[in-house]
């Protein structure tokens, strides 16, 4: 699934009593591979390139164009 601006995201832990962090991709960077900007819940801001399998991304419902 290629991430858009507005997604949600869930990045796990690689340890394992590391809680997992979530966030909303603000902007896509870059298509292939994936590099987006994230603003993070504790209102941080960075870029990523989520690794296979590292991180989830959930649709924003978006309007249908009229």
């Amino acid at each position: 699934m290629r991430p858009h601006a507005g997604d949600r995201i869930v990045v796990e832990s690689e340890k394992l009593a590391t809680p997992s962090r979530a966030g909303v991709i603000e902007e896509v960077l870059q298509e292939d591979p994936a590099r987006v900007r994230v603003r993070w819940e504790d209102g941080h801001t960075s870029i990523l390139t989520p690794s296979a399998g590292a991180a989830s991304v959930t649709r924003t419902k978006r309007r249908a164009k009229a």
